[in-house]
């Protein structure tokens, strides 16, 4: 049995740190910890893809909150069931104690259980639809001032990128350590590495 934390923060401006100490405190592992900096519009995000497919019977997946699971209420709803019942991890809501799968096993608690879990699911979901509309009034009304929008250009060096990958394959640094020393985050790390083919499907 492991215990794993997932952690996603919507914005590169959000910071993740506090999510990570919480995690620390119950006694989960630095490498069992995986994060998202993405959208909780989906759920197709290196971090809960590559956590997703590491959970194994028995383990326990912490999350703060249901939103940082994601934020589509159908999507949510699947994924909830899948993990706890086709993988048969159990999942604790850390700010929402009826959502903790390792207790509530009789039928009134599980009724209880997927009754929160549709309710805050959906709530969620409104508040993401709710967000995207004030973005878009936002983007409207920055756009009439003039503001023009756009990805800024990032110089990848790739020597450095195969020397510090280099360094954590032979087991000679973290993978902290080799995507700090990248300046990148644990998500865009194990993206790239995804891509180059690095990480065994």
């Amino acid at each position: 049995m492991e215990k794993v934390g997932y952690i996603r923060v919507s914005t590169k401006g959000q910071n993740e740190i506090r999510q990570v100490k919480e995690f620390e405190k119950l006694g989960i592992e630095e490498k069992n910890i995986y994060l998202d900096k993405e959208s909780g519009a989906h759920f197709e995000r290196i971090g809960y893809l590559y956590m997703k497919k590491r959970l194994r019977k028995g383990d326990i997946l912490y999350l703060e909150s249901i939103d940082r699971l994601g934020r589509n209420y159908k999507e949510i709803i699947t994924e909830f069931k899948e993990i706890t019942d086709k993988i048969g991890a159990d999942i604790i809501v850390l700010d929402m104690s009826l959502l903790n799968t390792t207790k509530h096993k009789d039928l009134l608690g599980n009724f209880i259980s997927d009754l929160v879990l549709q309710v805050l699911s959906f709530v969620s979901h409104k508040e993401l639809e709710n967000i995207k509309k004030r973005q878009k009034q936002g983007i409207k009304a920055a756009k009439e001032r003039g503001v023009k929008f756009g990805r800024p250009s990032i110089n990848f060096n790739t020597d450095l990128f195969y020397k510090e990958i280099k360094k954590w394959k032979e087991g000679k640094q973290t993978a902290v350590v080799t995507y700090q020393n990248l300046g990148i985050s644990k998500s865009s790390f194990y993206k790239i590495v995804k891509m180059i083919n690095f990480c065994k499907k």
